[in-house]
């Protein structure tokens, strides 16, 4: 599965994973610095450069005004999701000084969901994703904590299972933060849910999980 790494302004904290031959690379405004830092040559380069200072150049440049609706990542979204894309990496989008562009950021991961996509933003301690109906594994020596959110106002038929709290087809709402602070325990573990988007964080030390099935992808 081809996947697009994209790079934003926040704080960074290294590679995942690195660029696998064939995946899409791109830079949105300010993450151009930690590209140039790594050694990567983005295969775009896009946003209102507002974080940056200045406009780059090259042919891979496309600037954008200050006064638009997408943010400088979800334009990096949709140009990977034109591109082929179906699994995205998003460094630099959850340690930045703006809260509202992380939450900008979470919402971003739910129009991954929505379009037969999904995504990971990489944070500095934490990584986090939105998952639709369908179940994310997470290896025997995972440690830390993970934590669910309902994303929309119902998440319907919620399985949490090898975790210090499970949880038995549950339903969890957006006024209530049932699933905050869950830890893992040394063994597989598994968050699975029937309706609805779940906004899921957990250790980075963890790393991606294990294995992902989703509807549609």
């Amino acid at each position: 599965m081809k996947t697009c790494h994209i790079f934003c302004a926040g704080g960074f904290a290294g590679l995942l994973e690195p660029p696998a031959k064939g995946d899409l690379i791109l830079a949105a405004d300010g993450g151009l610095r930690h590209t140039q830092a790594l050694g990567l040559a983005p295969d775009g380069v896009l946003g209102d450069f507002d974080s940056l200072g200045y406009t780059p150049a090259g042919p891979e440049v496309e600037r954008f005004p200050v006064e638009k609706d997408d943010t400088d990542s979800m334009l990096a979204i949709k140009l990977g999701l034109a591109q082929g894309c179906r699994r995205f990496l998003l460094y630099g989008a959850m340690d930045g000084p703006r809260l509202d562009h992380t939450v900008a950021n979470f919402q971003a991961l739910a129009y991954l969901t929505g379009h037969g996509a999904f995504g990971y933003l990489v944070g500095l301690t934490t990584l986090a994703t939105v998952l639709a109906p369908g179940q994310l594994t997470f290896a025997p020596q995972d440690e830390g904590i993970l934590s669910v959110f309902c994303l929309g106002a119902e998440a319907g038929g919620v399985n949490l299972r090898g975790l210090q709290y499970p949880l038995d087809n549950a339903t969890l709402t957006a006024s209530f933060p049932l699933g905050v602070s869950n830890h893992f325990l040394g063994k597989a573990a598994q968050v699975s849910l029937a309706a609805g988007q779940l906004l899921i964080l957990w250790d980075r030390g963890a790393g991606l999980p294990q294995s992902r099935t989703e509807e549609g992808i």
